[in-house]
């Protein structure tokens, strides 16, 4: 049922997307406010369904409440991003910040976490190293989406910068300090995780394959959207480079997998007199 619910939510997600680069305007403006609800959707539905309320309560209450209280501190301070302003496109605000971006966060913030988790072997954390190990792929898996994301959204006029002069080569018009201020409230934000959400957050298993597939969806779309289709080549470069810290890890032993599997039907299928070959 899990599985089911969320496999169906991320595929009315992953179409969103791929209409995105076909529409303009407000049209566009809307499918952008679209997708980050479902988005939202999957993530929380997902930590629901699969781990039961305590879960889904710590994963709202750190990323979307802390995703607002963060976004409401940096547009009223330029405390920690660097100073900024949202247009009025992306539907209603509350202390200045559209309703929708906080929703961003806990969008991406659960699949960061189960990737971490994946990839450092599941379990509880033994060791101190280990832990923060975990916590440190899990924020900089959620952080280097940023790449991809902040120069879409300028591009587009979502929000503006007041000022950009210290900026990564290419990508002008946004602030260095921004991406170091996602890195800090990531870390923030999954430090926290664990100690509110409890054990049911320290292991991963079949369940979390929709998650595994939204992460590495995200990354590989989204350098083939800003390198194909939105002329977005530095951040396309930026974030390949940002996200392979957690993608590229992630996605190998899937390849070898699937390798594996295809060599494994391979041995069983009858050679040309229509003998098995295993035999």
């Amino acid at each position: 049922m899990t599985r089911r619910i969320s496999w169906t939510l991320l595929g009315v997600l992953v179409l969103a997307q791929i209409c995105y680069p076909l529409t303009t305007g407000a049209t566009r403006a809307g499918l952008t406010v679209a997708t980050v609800v479902l988005g939202w959707l999957l993530s929380v539905g997902h930590a629901l369904l699969s781990r039961g309320p305590r879960v889904a309560a710590a994963l709202v209450a750190v990323a979307t409440g802390g995703g607002f209280a963060i976004e409401a501190i940096g547009v009223a301070t330029g405390v920690p991003f660097g100073s900024y302003d949202y247009s009025g496109e992306l539907g209603p605000k509350l202390a200045g910040v559209p309703l929708i971006i906080p929703l961003a966060w806990t969008w991406m913030a659960w699949p960061a976490w189960l990737a971490a988790v994946r990839l450092t072997g599941g379990g509880s954390v033994s060791t101190a190293g280990r832990w923060v190990g975990r916590i440190a792929l899990a924020a900089v898996g959620l952080a280097a989406w940023d790449l991809f994301l902040d120069p879409q959204m300028v591009a587009e006029g979502y929000w503006v910068w007041r000022d950009a002069t210290r900026a990564l080569p290419g990508l002008t018009g946004i602030p260095v300090s921004n991406y170091l201020g996602w890195l800090l409230f990531a870390v923030l934000l999954m430090s926290a995780l664990r100690p509110l959400a409890g054990p049911a957050v320290e292991r991963t298993d079949r369940r979390d394959h929709p998650m595994v597939a939204l992460y590495l969806w995200t990354y590989f779309s989204s350098i083939l959207a800003h390198a194909v289709f939105l002329d977005l080549p530095a951040s396309a470069l930026w974030g390949a480079a940002g996200m392979a810290v957690t993608a590229v890890p992630l996605t190998v032993p899937l390849l070898r997998a699937h390798r594996a599997g295809e060599i494994q039907q391979g041995a069983h299928q009858p050679d040309r007199t229509g003998v098995d070959a295993t035999r």
